[in-house]
């Protein structure tokens, strides 16, 4: 365990031991030549979508004041110094792009660290450092994070990372959130300095510009994205809450407009401040790297591409009447429900039956293993109804069940078999927003891997809590597979978001563990109540798995703690 007594002190000293400070690069518009205005780079430099022979090189560069767009030029190094340049070009910081430049810089070798940084005149950005693909690598490590909350707290997980031995940061989702100051999980944000602008929820260019400008100007992050390349996707904040193809549960088309217009405005400005490869379809964001014949990175869109509208969770488990739960029925088992789309899984299917690496991973949004509770504990726990004699319900349905599964089989009630009996209380997903919504979705996925005998690893992020699960069938297609194990899901709690721990306040995190544990029968592992992020270990014989834990988001004070481990051999 470690203590870090302040945000500050760490910045100095990683910008010291970085050579982030190197030629005063943090002097935003320093070494101006005469009376020639010099850019601000304000929000540093970041570096992302690396592949073997390239990267993706970002910064945000404006005249103070000014909207005139500002030439800069870019220089990839294989020194601090920037005594041996390899790479370098010209690109421009434009009113029109929100004064963010990136340039695609090619021509790099394989599994080679690189120092880089934009240039005006005399005047330096901030140095980064970057990292290609390797083409026979014997590890490669990886930070995993999801749900990065400004308002909600400090951002101590990126700190941690900077500092860890990952060599690439992987984002799940939820880089930023589109609320407004009084919106989710801002209560304590005016005490920390980190009230969200702008002030109201985000709906036009400009406001989705300001928020992700917003979290670009965190510390650190600025030192996190400084370190390592960033491999990202976004989940439904950067547009909308539970956002799917066409709307999403924070959008009102009466008052804001269509959701088209507000998709497109919302991803224009994330291709905008994110180090990310952006082709002519700012819509279609999954894609592949490889990491030679170790791994092969497959990262999702499960949310905006192809997603079809979520099954309400109290008309599935029967809250809201008969005619409500048969609808919802048969929407959750229809076998063509998508959360992918066509194109997507289609494109998918094919890198896994191409791919020849040991580890196929993907990078999915949401948790992809069954978490299935039964009907009769989800028709218990109402989450519109908190009473007390409501909540005694809910854990005597808990303690009913677990009762009826420790009771041996030939001593069990007609009641307890009933309980334990599919047919009579089938096993239903309680977060019907992850794949457990999309059923014959997941099971296409799942079955396509076991088909080509691929080794299946997926992470997961969006719950805010850490989750370690069996990936198994279902056996829609062919019951004798129920339950037969394809691979393995590691989920990253939150950067700052809060978790269980705040929605199911009366029930104490260690029993909340119990509950699930017990009840989930893919689930090996699970944390309640912890921010932190995921080290992910990938080598020819075995996956790693480590959750690092961070004391507390509120205080600039905290503690890190390496919290569990799983091992997963090839």
């Amino acid at each position: 365990m470690a203590t870090h007594p302040s945000r500050r002190t760490f910045v100095l000293r990683t910008a010291t031991l970085s050579a982030v400070l190197s030629s005063g690069a943090l002097l935003s518009g320093c070494l101006g030549s005469g009376d020639a205005p010099a850019p601000e780079f304000l929000f540093g430099v970041a570096s992302g979508d690396p592949l073997a022979d390239r990267v993706i090189l970002w910064t945000h560069a404006r005249f103070a004041g000014s909207d005139e767009p500002v030439s800069l030029g870019f220089e990839v190094a294989t020194d601090a110094t920037f005594g041996t340049v390899v790479a370098s070009g010209t690109v421009v910081a434009s009113a029109a792009s929100g004064h963010t430049a990136k340039v695609d810089a090619t021509g790099l070798q394989a599994d080679t660290r690189y120092f880089y940084r934009f240039t005006h005149g005399q005047a330096r950005s901030p140095v980064g450092q970057t990292r290609t693909l390797p083409l026979n690598p014997s590890q490669v490590q990886m930070a995993v994070v999801s749900c990065s909350n400004f308002p909600a707290g400090f951002f101590h997980v990126y700190a941690e990372i900077a500092r860890s031995p990952a060599q690439y940061l992987i984002h799940l989702g939820d880089y930023i959130y589109e609320y407004g100051v009084d919106g989710y999980a801002s209560e304590g944000a005016a005490g920390m300095g980190r009230v969200s602008v702008p002030a109201h929820e985000l709906l036009t260019l400009d406001d989705y510009r300001q928020r992700h400008a917003q979290y670009k100007s965190d510390p650190d992050s600025k030192v996190l994205h400084a370190t390592m390349p960033l491999i990202a996707v976004w989940d439904d904040h950067e547009v909308a809450n539970d956002a799917y193809l066409h709307g999403a549960q924070n959008h009102s088309p009466a008052t804001e407009g269509a959701w088209e217009t507000r998709r497109a405005v919302a991803l224009q400005a994330y291709h905008e401040w994110m180090p990310i490869r952006t082709g002519s379809d700012r819509l279609r964001i999954y894609r592949s790297f490889q990491f030679g014949n170790l791994l092969s990175l497959h990262m999702l869109d499960t949310r905006l591409v192809g997603r079809e509208r979520q099954v309400d969770i109290g008309d599935l488990a029967g809250l809201n009447g008969a005619t409500a739960r048969t609808a919802a029925l048969t929407q959750y088992t229809n076998p063509s429900r998508q959360l992918l789309g066509t194109a997507q899984l289609q494109w998918l299917q094919g890198q896994l039956a191409a791919s020849s690496a040991t580890w196929q991973v993907l990078g999915s949004q949401v948790l992809m293993a069954r978490m299935e509770i039964p009907a009769t504990i989800l028709s218990a726990l109402n989450p519109a109804n908190v009473t007390p004699a409501a909540q005694a319900a809910g854990q005597q349905a808990i303690n009913d069940y677990l009762t009826a599964r420790a009771t041996p089989a030939a001593q069990r009630t007609p009641a307890q078999v009933a309980l334990l009996d599919p047919a009579t209380n089938p096993r239903l997903g309680y977060n019907l927003d992850a794949w457990d919504g999309y059923i014959a979705a997941r099971e296409t996925v799942l079955g396509t891997a076991a088909q080509l005998g691929r080794r299946l690893v997926s992470l997961a992020g969006d719950t805010h809590n850490a989750w370690h699960s069996n990936l198994t069938l279902m056996g829609l297609a062919n019951p004798a597979q129920r339950g037969l194990k394809v691979g393995e899901e590691f989920a990253t709690p939150s950067v700052s978001s809060p978790g269980l721990e705040e929605y199911l306040r009366t029930i104490p995190p260690a029993q909340v563990k119990g509950i699930f544990e017990n009840v989930v029968e893919d689930l090996r592992w699970m944390d309640a109540s912890n921010r932190g992020y995921l080290l992910m270990t990938f080598t020819p014989a075995q996956t790693r798995a480590e959750w690092f834990f961070v004391s507390t988001v509120s205080s600039r004070s905290y503690t890190t703690r390496l919290a569990h481990s799983a091992t997963l051999a090839a």
